[in-house]
């Protein structure tokens, strides 16, 4: 096993070594070093980055990292040096865990931390400095609590991510070393979670208004004076603009950006960026159940309706209006 080159904290490693360590082919210079992981668009020339996602190809091309994880079809496309394997995302995983080890666990409670009566820590948990464990609530065993956690009904933030790669059936935990950041007159409410950026930061800016019962995953950024009700979800590597309304349950996918001045109304499901402020909706209003099913059934056959309509040459309906036939 290859050793952590001395002088560096969390330790340097040579790409060569890290080639033969992680199975991958190496382009470029095998004594280059690197000491951290970063993401393609921020990396620096001691930063290891990756990509996975052909959607992020143009960061690939401008990248300035020191090395990056590719699929060996991509080896021409990267301007640095590339450690090549047919998983970059699980490689990845793999390197930044050699790259950014989890401190050591200390087992017990410290003595900075506030544990009210009626709680229960097991014996093998830990209990960090700052952190408050409220009346009632059970930490089991081996859990982590983290400084300044509170345990109970408040807030979770920078927790990890939901970060795994897939590969040969299993999943595999991608290290979350992001942070987050919190700005000014921000409000999270109780049982709300903020996981920490996988690579980079999840952004909470000023202003921002969050209800109970939210989960913001990894390297979202939500804009200044925003307001989220409960129940929401948003996906990984989101944007939410300023001066959004976000109502009750809804469910935004990850990896899309919505502008600013944008009202999602409650329940809609967003999987699409939005460019133009405006208020959107996606839901079903609630009906008798057996209409419901009907009307579904009837949905699931609109398009083969369509195609026979345009086939019949059914362009315009009898009062002159555009019929389904005409648009796809």
């Amino acid at each position: 096993m290859a050793a952590p080159t001395p002088g560096s904290d969390r330790g340097s490693w040579k790409l060569g070594e890290l080639a033969v360590r992680f199975g991958c082919d190496l382009k470029g210079d095998p004594d280059a070093v690197v000491t951290h992981v970063a993401a393609l668009e921020t990396a620096g020339p001691r930063e290891l980055s990756f990509l996975a996602n052909p959607k992020h190809r143009r960061y690939l091309e401008q990248t300035r990292a020191g090395a990056v994880v590719l699929d060996p079809a991509l080896a021409e496309a990267s301007p640095v040096p590339a450690l090549l394997i047919k998983n970059p995302h699980a490689c990845f995983a793999r390197i930044a865990t050699l790259l950014h080890p989890l401190p050591p666990v200390r087992i017990g409670v410290h003595e900075r931390a506030v544990v009210e009566p009626g709680a229960h820590i097991a014996a093998s948990a830990s209990v960090a400095a700052g952190a408050c464990i409220g009346a009632g609530a059970t930490v089991g065993e081996h859990a982590v609590i983290g400084p300044g956690c509170v345990v109970h009904a408040g807030a979770v933030i920078g927790a990890d991510g939901f970060g795994f790669a897939p590969e040969n059936g299993e999943w595999l935990k991608v290290p979350q070393v992001g942070s987050v950041i919190v700005g000014n007159d921000v409000e999270i409410g109780a049982n709300t979670t903020i996981d920490r950026g996988a690579i980079g930061d999840t952004v909470i800016e000023d202003g921002v208004k969050l209800d109970n019962l939210i989960q913001i995953a990894h390297n979202v950024r939500i804009g200044a004076h925003t307001a989220i009700a409960a129940g929401t979800g948003v996906a990984g590597s989101t944007e939410i603009g300023k001066r959004c309304m976000i109502a009750g349950m809804v469910g935004i996918t990850g990896h899309i950006r919505l502008c600013d001045d944008v009202v999602v109304t409650g329940k809609s499901t967003v999987t699409n960026s939005v460019t133009k402020p405006g208020v959107y909706s996606s839901a079903l209003p609630l009906e008798e159940a057996a209409t419901f099913r009907r009307n579904a059934a009837r949905f699931k056959r609109l398009d083969q309706i369509a195609r026979a309509v345009r086939a019949l040459g059914g362009n315009k309906s009898a009062t002159g209006e555009t019929s389904m036939g005409d648009e796809e």
